[in-house]
This record gives structure tokens, sequence and C-alpha cells, in this order.
């Protein structure tokens, strides 16, 4: 009896070291600018399970790592979306979209 809760004890402590997996997905996304790359940035380091962000403004692609077991792909998504900006497939939120300065909202730089 003493080995078995040994083992079930070992078992369980190896299950709690073992490394969560982080996953890195692309966005393409609606941002414009720099400040559009600092909204996004800035509420998505701030988010649970993201461990990082990164916008390209140039080629409005979004580079996010996160930990599959503290948050989706869709949840980032709809977090952009939130924002103001589409995410992927996911279009924005269009009362959020107006309420950004003009230069955010899309072809607000030409």
């Amino acid at each position: 009896m003493k080995n078995f809760l040994l083992i079930v004890s070992i078992a369980l402590l190896s299950f709690s070291f073992t490394k969560k997996e982080v996953k890195e997905v692309v966005i393409k996304t609606s941002a414009e600018c720099n400040m559009c790359k600092e909204r996004i940035e800035e509420k998505l380091n701030y988010t649970k399970g993201i461990s990082f962000v990164s916008l390209e403004v140039s080629t409005k692609l979004l580079t996010v790592k996160y930990k599959e077991d503290k948050i989706s792909l869709e949840k980032i998504r709809e977090i952009l979306s939130v924002l103001g900006y589409d995410a992927d497939d996911v279009k924005a939120n269009t009362e959020n979209q107006q309420k950004l300065p003009k230069c955010c909202r899309p072809n607000g730089m030409k």
C-alpha cells in the first residue's frame, strides 16, 4: 500500500511540473498605424495566458505566443474584434471600430 501511494504521489508531482505548451500564431489584422500597435500590444500583453505579442504595422501581422490551457485562439481574435480590429476571419466590432481615432480605422492612413 505504501508503495502504491508513493507511485501515485510521484506521478502527480510529475504532472504538476510538466511545462505547459506555448503556441505561436500569426493573425492578420486591420491595424493601420503605430497607435494601433500600442493599443493592441498593450491589451494583449496584459491578458492572462498570453506571453508575447508583436504587431508588424507594415504587414498588419500580429504574432502572439499563448498558453492553450489559459486562453484560446478564438478568445484572442474576439479580444481584437472588441478593440475594433479585424482578426483573420473575425470582423471588427463596428461600433468600437468607429470609436477608434480616424488614423486607426480601415484606410485611415490613406
